[in-house]
């Protein structure tokens, strides 16, 4: 899967997605990264990208001609080419089932805005898809980009050593991951639940989607809707949000 990422500070990447899984990824082929710097696309002396927007207001507006042209040549130099993605606080939140999509293409172009962002008859005429990592603002698209590319990268078949570990992540069936435990059995008086110690593999996976819809209904409570559960599940969560209801109630001043 390739990855052409468009921005003015090309030297960023492919930064911290050089180490671990997706290093490893990219070290085997089955991922590369290729950085284009948007100044190449400029005219000289200057090689200005940007300039003050109509209406006036204040920051810089990343122009059109040096954008079009660097989409235009990483189209023309990707044998394949899929998406064309802008990283923007207004595009459609970053979940795993858009990853899932997006791991599907053999190639994504990613557009790093800064500024102000980028002039809109770009985002309209150019750009397949405009997502956002967050409700939040960064000073530019560069570390969204890492953030998606990593989302996606593990994605790819053969990229994680073991194949079930993306299978089990959170909000793979829509729940958050149930509660991780490892060596030693005990530690500081800490002991793990025995029913992951017990060996009887039925009771270990009842537990853990118990835990997973107990860690969902505590945190996550707004992806309960969008689950089918049993009758059995449905009164456990019940419960859980009961639960969390009295506690809250517990801390009120006043409140007996």
């Amino acid at each position: 899967m390739r990855f052409d990422v468009i921005t003015i500070f090309p030297e960023l990447f492919p930064g911290p997605l050089a180490q671990g899984v997706i290093g490893r990824a990219l070290q085997r082929d089955l991922v590369r990264v290729h950085a284009h710097d948007l100044r190449e696309h400029a005219e000289p002396p200057h090689w200005k990208v940007d300039d003050e927007p109509f209406g006036g207001g204040a920051g810089m507006v990343y122009t059109p001609k040096p954008l079009a042209g660097a989409i235009d040549a990483v189209k023309a130099e990707a044998a394949l080419t899929g998406p064309v993605v802008f990283l923007t606080p207004q595009g459609e939140r970053l979940t795993h089932a858009v990853a899932q999509e997006l791991a599907y293409e053999e190639q994504i172009t990613l557009v790093c805005g800064r500024y102000e962002g980028i002039d809109h008859r770009i985002r309209e005429q150019m750009i397949d898809r405009e997502i956002s990592i967050g409700d939040y603002v960064l000073t530019g698209g560069e570390l969204p980009a890492m953030v998606l590319i990593e989302t996606v990268a593990r994605l790819v078949p053969e990229a994680l050593g073991d194949p079930d570990s993306a299978r089990f992540d959170s909000f793979v069936d829509g729940l958050l991951d149930h509660p991780q435990y490892t060596r030693p059995a005990e530690f500081r008086d800490w002991v793990v639940p025995e029913v992951l110690r017990s060996g009887d593999h039925a009771r270990v996976r009842a537990w853990r989607r118990r835990e997973a819809l107990r860690m969902t209904a505590q945190r996550r409570p707004d992806l309960l809707a969008c689950l089918d559960l049993d009758s059995d599940e449905k009164a456990f969560v019940a419960d859980c949000l009961r639960g969390q209801k009295s506690d809250r109630e517990d801390d009120v001043p006043g409140v007996d």
